[in-house]
């Protein structure tokens, strides 16, 4: 090789990996951290753990927290407006999740005294609740860990049983057990930990496989289409209206990665946050969860992230 070509070559080298940089710096400042997002909460109500948060049809954001009351519901600034639950209805918080018809889904995988889910509205009222308060089984209406609830536009919901059971179950709109799939391993239609779930659009199932770092898609009837494992390890994700897939990782990413909900492609990094959970609003703005306190943090915190 000549020394010209050596030379063109190796500047063409540094013109990638300068363009490839640039790419993933003006990805991390697309969404800028907001820092007086949420508002201190009043006295008498401490943070704890943040696995999940979700959103209703107004734009309200709810933090599903581990301390007392467990839903803590915050307006667009940041200003806490109503708190609800208690011990006795939630033992240990961990998924979250909105219905197309506007109540939320949200699950109790402690060990002791959980194994359950439970269906709300949006002032607390308990609407369905499956599983038998701690017993744990593999049963029709008992889960082992159960991690998140997707529910379908027909009311149909699918619960990723989650932590040590490691399967999807359906049921109809009024509890009924319908079918499952799933058993621990790593091929395809196996799972070690499946952390999340959601439907798209075109009305797949996407299960976030966290131990096994990809994310699996299924019909509703569980066959098997395809897995994307560009996402890390994905422990919680999201579909906003503009059809972008947000997949939450606080284990090895370490952030936020969206992308294209159809294809899997990937568009972009968030970065400065540590996230079990996420979800969007209805101008792009990212709101992260955190189990660990963030990067250096030292609270247990939902945050957002603008976008510009």
């Amino acid at each position: 090789m000549t020394p010209t070509k050596r030379k063109q070559q190796l500047t063409k080298l540094v013109g990638l990996v300068t363009a490839a940089l640039l790419g993933l710096s003006s990805h991390a400042q697309e969404y800028v951290l907001d820092p007086d997002w949420p508002k201190p909460l009043p006295e008498g109500i401490e943070w704890g753990q943040v696995p999940n948060v979700t959103m209703d049809r107004e734009g309200f954001i709810y933090a599903f927290h581990r301390s007392d009351p467990p839903v803590l519901k915050f307006d667009r600034d940041g200003n806490l407006i109503d708190s609800f639950g208690s011990p006795q209805w939630v033992a240990l918080p961990h998924g979250f999740r909105s219905t197309p018809e506007g109540d939320i889904w949200a699950t109790d995988f402690e060990r002791e005294s959980g194994h359950t889910i439970t269906k709300i509205d949006t002032n607390g009222n308990v609407l369905l609740r499956l599983g038998a308060r701690g017993f744990a089984g593999v049963g029709p209406n008992t889960f082992n860990g159960p991690a998140d609830v997707a529910q379908a536009e027909d009311g149909t919901f699918f619960v990723a049983d989650g932590h040590w059971n490691n399967r999807v179950v359906k049921f109809d709109a009024a509890g009924r057990y319908l079918l499952e799939w799933g058993s621990k391993g790593s091929e395809p239609g196996q799972f070690d930990v499946p952390h999340t779930i959601l439907i798209d659009r075109r009305g797949r199932v996407l299960v976030g496989d966290r131990s096994n770092e990809r994310i699996q898609l299924f019909t509703q009837l569980g066959e098997y289409l395809a897995e994307w494992d560009q996402f890390g390890r994905p422990s919680g994700m999201f579909i906003d209206h503009n059809d972008v897939l947000y997949v939450a990782d606080y284990e090895k990413l370490r952030g936020v990665t969206f992308g294209d909900a159809e294809s899997g492609e990937v568009r972009g990094f968030i970065e400065g946050s540590e996230p079990e959970g996420v979800v969007v609003d209805f101008d792009g703005n990212v709101y992260t969860s955190e189990v660990t306190g963030g990067q250096g943090g030292e609270g247990s915190i939902i945050r957002k992230f603008v976008k510009r």
